[in-house]
């Protein structure tokens, strides 16, 4: 796997977000298109791994899912990614001095512990301390 597609509802604040927030590297930011804009941010050990960070609407959808992902991200309907921590309470703590929104404090797991937060677009993401890299798959509460 290489990218993964993060909706948002706006790249420059996703971007802020995930690079400044969440400490992610900026990679990518190049026009594509007509009015679209290539934007990707990655985890500084995993160059292989990239988050693209993208706005509905064209060229992949018409204005009418378009309007209908948004109306999603709004409401904080959408799930996104699992980021592994060395230490999910003190991530937690890290990263709600920075302003992030926790919707689920640190929780045993089967597979971990594991907390869930909001982007700045209501996309829910998992951070989760592993018991094990070989364990299914985790699961979300949002």
């Amino acid at each position: 796997m290489n990218t993964v597609v993060v909706w948002v509802l706006d790249q420059d604040s996703a971007k802020a977000f995930f690079t400044e927030t969440l400490g992610l590297e900026a990679r990518v930011d190049v026009p594509f298109g007509e009015g679209v804009r290539w934007v990707t941010v990655g985890p500084k050990n995993k160059p292989e791994l990239q988050l693209s960070l993208m706005v509905p609407g064209a060229p992949v959808q018409d204005a009418e899912v378009a309007e209908q992902l948004r109306s999603l991200l709004a409401k904080g309907a959408l799930v996104g990614c699992t980021f592994t921590v060395e230490d999910c309470s003190a991530a937690v703590e890290e990263l709600s001095a920075r302003g992030v929104t926790f919707l689920q404090e640190p929780q045993p797991r089967p597979w971990g512990i594991s907390a869930t937060f909001r982007d700045d677009s209501g996309t829910c993401h998992e951070l989760l301390q592993p018991h094990h890299q070989s364990q299914g798959a985790p699961g979300r509460d949002c």
